[in-house]
């Protein structure tokens, strides 16, 4: 009897660990309402009303659009492009000098953080898709006042980089990627846009740490932890770190360069810190990223981290919209991408959203990186990366996650807090989130852009109660 016992839960054990991610989820939550009410034929039951928790269909324009203008009339109200006097707090207008005591008028988030280089992208994305120029103009506004001020205070900075007094000296002495590489994205995005605005001293600034400046190990790859400018060893948090994130924080911009230049050393680069992150930090059974990497090291236990793989899955896509086709490493990044994003499809939650660990269900939902899949998966359906059939309903319905998480003032609900790096769980599992945390407001706006354009391409309905593609419109 004993032995039949364990017999049946050696089995049933076996069968468990044969199941794929999202069946071992499902298993864990409660199914479906019994359905009641009168009895309906067999034949009948597979159409049977079901009640979602977000909206199982594709948005149309205006849907996304309303959501969109939520986020911008908030961002619009607390990001001011204005400069006051640090002590009496006087609107100081626009200076023909450079001032001391001249500071940006704070607000909910800072101009040249690298999480708002992604949403000065977003914002001209949103712009070119809606037509509603509102959008562009707040990333043209806010560069203008950078390159105004760059123009100013450059000088300054780089005659005393220790105690010059600058409204944006971060950004005009970087010392990490997270001071340039998005930022620098956006400018260049916005210059081969035609945006009129003087990046002549902009673009160098931040192009140059990135492509020259910042730590690289010995074959070149993008890195954490090199030496200090007094020789000494820095611990970020160990040295020769990889952060996954920086294959966002640095790889567009080189290749953005090689667009900007016509120079293929900067699209060679690109390519070649893909790859290179890729082979180290990428688990080819499970599809996904490991966060952290450390140089050397034998063992690296994997904490597959969902923000750090979105920027990753971005870092992709945005190669991929500027490398030359005939380049040779162009299949190699486009077959990355696409290892990638059907890695990822198999954690999708059933609700549309991703676990703050990718793999690890008992782990929250969060917002950010479901928006940066959003956006990267529909760009590659969009430009042909990916199949549509199979692809456009994943994005659409991580989509409507996402727009649920976007509350009537236009806050992102959701959004882990920033956020190190670190080799163990508890980390990442009681990592706060805030609607000030101003990763995900940037990846909503380049999601709900790209979730129009897929669908102004394609149409995706409900055939036999799946959500499925149905033709070019």
């Amino acid at each position: 009897m004993k032995s039949t016992t364990f017999t049946k839960l050696l089995m049933a054990t076996l069968v468990a660990g044969s199941l794929p991610f999202s069946a071992h989820v499902n298993a864990q939550e409660a199914p479906p309402v019994q359905e009641k009410g009168p009895a309906a034929k067999d034949a009948m039951l597979h159409a049977l009303d079901v009640t979602y928790h977000n909206p199982y269909r594709a948005m149309d324009t205006a849907e996304v659009k309303a959501v969109l203008d939520r986020v911008f009339a908030y961002l619009d109200s607390v990001t001011p492009a204005e400069l006051i006097n640090k002590n009496s707090h006087a609107p100081l207008g626009k200076l023909d000098k450079a001032d001391p005591d001249a500071v940006l008028k704070p607000g909910d988030f800072r101009l040249t953080s690298y999480e708002w280089g992604v949403t000065y992208a977003g914002m001209l994305s949103a712009g070119a898709v809606t037509g509603d120029q509102r959008y562009t103009d707040y990333t043209v506004k806010r560069h203008q006042l950078l390159s105004d001020l760059t123009r100013l205070y450059l000088p300054v900075v780089k005659a005393d980089q220790a105690s010059a007094q600058a409204p944006i000296k971060s950004f005009l002495n970087p010392h990490a990627l997270d001071d340039a590489g998005a930022l620098c994205m956006s400018f260049l995005k916005s210059q081969q846009a035609g945006v009129k605005v003087d990046y002549s001293q902009l673009v160098p600034v931040c192009s140059t740490f990135v492509t020259e400046k910042e730590y690289r190990l010995k074959d070149g790859t993008l890195a954490r932890g090199g030496p200090d400018a007094n020789g000494k060893r820095k611990m970020r948090p160990l040295p020769d770190t990889l952060w996954l994130d920086d294959m966002f924080m640095g790889v567009p911009t080189i290749a953005l360069m090689g667009k900007q230049t016509g120079n293929a050393k900067y699209y060679d680069d690109a390519a070649r810190q893909v790859l290179q992150f890729s082979r180290r930090m990428f688990n080819p059974k499970l599809g996904i990223y490991m966060h952290g990497y450390v140089e050397g090291m034998r063992d690296h236990p994997e904490l597959h981290w969902a923000r750090a793989n979105g920027w990753a899955l971005m870092a992709m896509v945005e190669v991929l919209e500027v490398l030359p086709k005939n380049h040779k490493q162009y299949k190699a990044v486009e077959a990355q991408f696409r290892a990638h994003a059907n890695g990822l499809a198999m954690y999708q939650h059933k609700d549309g959203l991703w676990h703050q660990l990718i793999d690890r269900p008992d782990s929250y939902l969060e917002t950010s990186a479901t928006a940066i899949y959003a956006y990267a998966i529909a760009r590659g359906v969009n430009r042909g990366y990916l199949d549509k059939e199979m692809f456009g309903p994943m994005a659409n319905l991580a989509w409507n996650a996402v727009a649920g998480k976007v509350n009537a003032k236009g806050e992102v609900e959701g959004v882990c807090v920033g956020t190190g790096m670190a080799f163990d769980p508890a980390f990442y599992y009681y990592r706060p989130v805030s609607t000030k945390a101003a990763h995900g407001y940037g990846p909503v706006l380049l999601a709900g852009a790209e979730i129009i354009a897929m669908n102004r391409q394609f149409k995706f309905g409900l055939n036999d109660s799946g959500l499925m593609y149905q033709g070019t419109r």
